[in-house]
């Protein structure tokens, strides 16, 4: 559940700055008329997002075992690419975020500006499909759709919240800061997606190695006692771990984390928090 929460709020509050940052932008240059359509491309966007959710969610029902497991394999897996593409996109766009949104604002606002639906829909679409495919993947690892999903519904109404109260002014933080510990907290998570995905895999006989186990410590920490339930929830631990999904596990963090704090590092940025999204519309100016 902590791990939904957490995806929620970190995919929910990039949407909600974006959507910030459109809204305060066409305030500040006094177009008015074209917010109808920034609305309507965010409507367009939670309503695929939706749809993806539950065509995941319930279509698979209908399909033999071994058909579920290798997409739920493919799926965790590209679910884990979209995530690793998002944190390094977010570490690297924070500080531009208002520059690059004012950009594609101007070169859509001509006429009645019907290509703010375009823009608002694919930058709060793209937040929701990653959503909707990383929850998918938590709730097949977890077995269960009830904690997984209320993890994800409070994350997003958690980062909504934030969201306005960014944009109102109440309230600043440092979006690098925040992006950087979120980011590398996500590549735990997200490494647990990813060897889950290899044991979908594996069930489906696509992957060898399904009874090579690394190590078993259900003995230890039964799958269904509070603390396996939790460890299975927030980071997809399995007590029982074959060798092939520790290998991608460690290769995944190993490989990922040291380019993430590579990249941290040589960066270089600045401390200071950053502005409202009010003003972060005319950064970069």
């Amino acid at each position: 559940m902590l791990a939904n929460f957490l995806i929620g709020l970190r995919e929910g509050l990039e949407a909600a700055l974006v959507v910030g940052i459109l809204i305060a932008y066409v305030r500040k240059i006094d177009r008015h008329d074209v917010l109808p359509r920034i609305w309507l491309g965010v409507a367009f966007a939670i309503v695929i997002s939706l749809g993806l959710g539950a065509s995941l969610t319930f279509g698979a029902y209908g399909l033999s075992f071994q058909a579920q497991e290798l997409i739920g394999g493919i799926l965790s897996i590209i679910a884990t690419a979209f995530v690793t593409w998002m944190i390094f996109w977010m570490l690297r766009a924070a500080q531009g975020l208002g520059r690059e949104l004012r950009n594609e604002v101007d070169s859509h606002l001509t006429g009645a500006g019907w290509g703010l639906v375009l823009v608002a829909f694919l930058a709060v679409g793209r937040e929701g499909i990653e959503t909707a495919l990383f929850i998918w993947a938590a709730v097949q690892a977890s077995g269960s759709t009830a904690l997984p999903l209320t993890g994800a519904a409070l994350g997003i109404a958690a980062s909504i919240a934030l969201g306005y109260l960014i944009y109102r002014g109440v309230v600043s933080i440092n979006l690098t800061r925040f992006f950087t510990w979120t980011g590398a907290i996500l590549i735990i998570v997200a490494a647990g997606v990813l060897a889950y995905g290899v044991h979908d895999l594996q069930e489906a006989g696509v992957l060898p190695g399904l009874h090579a186990l690394a190590f078993d410590v259900s003995a230890a920490i039964p799958p269904d006692s509070w603390y396996g339930t939790l460890l299975k929830g927030t980071l997809n631990f399995s007590p029982a771990t074959t060798w092939l999904e520790a290998g991608v596990w460690l290769a995944y963090v190993g490989t990922v984390m040291t380019i993430f704090i590579r990249t941290v590092r040589g960066h270089n940025r600045s401390d200071e928090p950053i502005a409202p999204a009010a003003h972060l519309s005319t950064q970069g100016a």
